[in-house]
């Protein structure tokens, strides 16, 4: 089991490298907060998600409907901490609902 671990680690930091050596790492993280809003938000959230996007440290998420749109806002903090949460580091720092 030691071994298998070890091997996934070793993995895990080559690839790390490789995405920082490539300067990869913004095109990463723009996937990862557009992956970690779809796991977190659900279907019902995301049936109305038209668009995510990540803009150095702005998340802009356009959404279809103003009711959604209105409620999520009241929440934009809890959401925030929970996407850095789920992607393991600090990287939206705001959220701009459209």
């Amino acid at each position: 089991m030691a071994r298998q671990d070890n091997e996934n680690t070793s993995m895990k930091n080559a690839l790390s490298a490789f995405i920082q050596k490539n300067k990869l790492e913004k095109g990463m993280d723009k996937v990862d907060a557009r992956e970690a809003w779809v796991r977190l938000m659900g279907n019902g959230v995301n049936n109305y998600t038209t668009e995510i996007e990540l803009r150095f440290d702005t998340l802009y998420v356009s959404l279809s409907s103003s009711v959604l749109r209105e409620e999520l806002s009241l929440g934009k903090s809890k959401i925030i901490r929970m996407i850095n949460e789920e992607i393991g580091k600090e990287l939206v720092k705001k959220i701009i609902l459209r």
